[in-house]
C-alpha cells in the first residue's frame, strides 16, 4: 500500500465533497469550489466523514497515482478551508512591483524594460513596498497548484544569484552564497 494513499482525508465542518460517475471530485467550502478529475482505476469512497482512496491494480504507475490523487484532493480540502499564501521578496536596488490593473503585475527588475504579467483571476496579489525594506509580493489562492505556478513564473524573471543575493526569492528562503573573487596574496 502507498503510505500516503492509504491515509484517509478528514472532512472538516462546512466542506462538501461530491464524486460524480466519471471520477470527478468536487470540493466546496467556505472559500470556494475546486474540481479534480481522478483516474478511473483509483476508487474513491466517502464514509463517516472521511474520504478514502484505493487502487485496483498493483503496478508501479497505479501505486504512484494512488498517493498523487490523495494528495491533490487533500490540498483541495485544505485550500477551500484555509487557502494558500506565498510571499516573494524582491532583493535589488530599484526593484519594484505594483499592480497595474486588477489583473496585471508590473515588475521592474533591473532590465531595460518593465515586465507585465497577466495574473489569473483565481489568484489575489498584494504588493507592499516600504522605505528601507525590500518589496514583497503576496499571492493568495485556494488552488495550491495554481498559486505555486504563478510564484514560480514570477521568480523565473530574475532568480537570485549566489554572489550578492539579488533577485526574486521566497520569503524565508535561505540562499547558498559564494565567496566571489579570492583576494590576491
Amino acid at each position: 500500500m502507498s503510505r500516503i494513499g492509504k491515509l484517509p482525508i478528514e472532512i472538516p465542518a462546512g466542506v462538501d465533497i461530491k464524486v460524480s460517475g466519471d471520477n470527478l471530485v468536487t470540493v466546496k467550502g467556505p472559500l470556494g469550489e475546486l474540481k479534480q478529475k481522478v483516474d478511473p482505476e483509483i476508487e474513491i469512497s466517502l464514509e463517516d466523514n472521511q474520504v478514502k482512496f484505493s487502487r485496483s491494480k498493483e503496478t508501479k504507475r497505479y501505486k504512484s497515482l494512488h498517493g498523487l490523487y490523495r494528495s491533490l484532493v487533500n490540498n483541495m480540502v485544505n485550500g477551500v478551508v484555509k487557502g494558500y499564501e506565498i510571499k516573494l521578496e524582491l532583493v535589488g536596488v530599484g526593484y519594484r512591483a505594483e499592480m497595474f490593473r486588477d489583473d496585471v503585475l508590473d515588475l521592474v527588475l533591473g532590465y531595460s524594460h518593465h515586465i507585465y504579467l497577466q495574473i489569473p483571476p483565481e489568484v489575489k496579489v498584494e504588493t507592499k513596498s516600504d522605505k528601507r525594506s525590500n518589496p514583497v509580493i503576496t499571492l493568495k489562492s485556494i488552488d495550491k497548484q495554481l498559486v505555486g505556478q504563478v510564484a514560480a513564473k514570477i521568480r523565473s524573471f530574475r532568480k537570485p544569484e549566489p554572489y550578492k543575493g539579488k533577485g526574486i526569492k521566497f520569503v524565508g528562503e535561505v540562499l547558498r552564497r559564494k565567496a566571489g573573487k579570492a583576494a590576491s596574496k
